[in-house]
């Protein structure tokens, strides 16, 4: 996941220090509103199982539910940052409409009983309208925090973690039992952030220097070893966390089977998996800032990533065992697995020089986005062959090249720059 955090020479030209009460409260606002505008991510595959039936969807086609919203943050990040978007208008207009784009195609879905090639179109539209909302709302996070800005955004990636989950929970609700009334939830949701945008959240009375992405730098990015070993760093963490918020739902509905069935069964996963997912990474968000701030990037992110992927290989253990385990298990994936994301991104700001940093970090996230395809794809093709108890392990082959990747940065003497210090 992209935090778009700023160089200290960017720091430095921030102008206007706000009062801290007005930091926080803008704080709370951007969080809240981002929070209810990703609700729209994660909305379609929350009822995956009633699309399948409903649409007459295969395995590979239900997966691209997911995969599609992935492909259009892509698309949408790159095209933002080309045409320099958020140079042209003001943030508050950008992560307005975003959130209210994306709050549209998402409520469009319900108009296709049937499916058809539009859903997924929608989907790809949807993911490029979240591709102005997220990174919009790191920038505008930075403008009110040039101090403690680490703290802030990991407060931010929370609300993005629990904004996710969300759909999970709604699909619990007795009165949000049939799938359109999850999609239609999950846009009034993202409209209601549109709004919040608009007429709530404070503006910030300094300027900002955001990054600025040049194509024509990306071989000077490639090329700078410490950066790249960030990267690689980030793109293990990619490989797991999207396939992971992706398919634990339908593995507690897979493994509890023989506990519960039918409405029961789908509401208990559904809280379970926005406890796993949202509540829980709101406090690995959390803390992974504090872990990294008192001892270092790459320590901290090695550690979220080794108790992530071991978590992976062992929740399949628990399958049709006691889903207390399984849900043990699950809560602590879910605050491991997003702990590390803010920093990859931080290590790039500071490991890079200013002329690259925009580039370095749009590139970096544009990989990592689709290598989430990849994973998400790559679990619902080997679960028919190697079943839930083994499928998931799989996802632990990002963390292990995470680690090694931020171990190999480690070594480098150029890691001394990475948190004043601490690497």
């Amino acid at each position: 996941m992209l935090t778009q955090s700023l160089s200290k020479e960017s720091e430095k030209s921030t102008q206007g220090q706000p009062p801290p009460h007005s930091r926080w409260k803008a704080l709370f606002w951007i969080t809240l509103a981002e929070l209810l505008a990703m609700s729209v991510w994660f909305s379609a595959s929350a009822v995956t199982k009633t699309l399948q039936v409903e649409w007459h969807l295969s395995a590979t086609l239900l997966s691209w539910l997911t995969a599609t919203v992935q492909l259009g943050f892509v698309g949408g990040a790159l095209i933002s940052a080309t045409l320099g978007l958020a140079d042209r208008f003001r943030l508050r207009t950008l992560m307005a409409w975003g959130a209210f784009g994306a709050a549209s195609t998402t409520a469009l879905l319900a108009i296709f009983p049937h499916g058809g090639w539009e859903p997924f179109a929608l989907r790809v539209l949807t993911g490029a309208f979240l591709a102005v909302v997220y990174p919009t709302a790191v920038q505008w996070i930075a403008r009110w925090f040039p101090r403690q800005r680490g703290l802030a955004v990991g407060i931010l990636i929370g609300g993005l973690t629990m904004g996710s989950a969300m759909p999970h929970l709604l699909v619990g609700f007795p009165l949000l039992r049939h799938w359109q009334a999850v999609l239609t939830g999950s846009a009034t949701l993202a409209m209601i952030a549109w709004a919040l945008i608009l007429w709530v959240v404070p503006e910030h009375p300094g300027t900002f220097p955001a990054p600025v992405f040049r194509w024509n730098r990306i071989g000077a990015v490639l090329r700078d070893r410490p950066v790249m070993w960030a990267n690689l760093g980030y793109w293990g963490h990619m490989w797991e966390l999207y396939a992971m918020w992706t398919w634990l739902p339908a593995f507690f509905v897979a493994s509890w089977s023989r506990d519960w069935h039918g409405n029961t069964l789908i509401g208990l996963a559904g809280t379970a998996s926005f406890i796993a997912i949202g509540l829980a990474g709101f406090a690995g968000a959390l803390s992974g800032g504090w872990a990294a701030d008192r001892f270092g990037r790459t320590r901290a992110t090695m550690g979220a990533m080794t108790l992530s992927g071991t978590m992976a290989i062992l929740i399949g253990f628990t399958f049709r065992l006691a889903p207390s385990w399984t849900f043990l298990v699950a809560v602590i994936w879910g605050i491991s697995v997003i702990a590390d994301s803010a920093q990859f991104s931080a290590a790039v700001t500071e490991l890079s020089a200013h002329d690259l940093q925009g580039s370095a970090l749009t590139l970096q996230m544009a990989v990592g986005f689709l290598i989430t395809i990849g994973s998400i794809e790559l679990v619902g093709i080997l679960e028919p062959i190697l079943g839930w108890h083994y499928v998931l392990a799989v996802l632990a082959l990002g963390p292990a090249i995470g680690v090694w990747a931020m171990g190999r940065l480690r070594r480098r003497p150029e890691a001394v720059r990475l948190a004043h210090g601490r690497r």
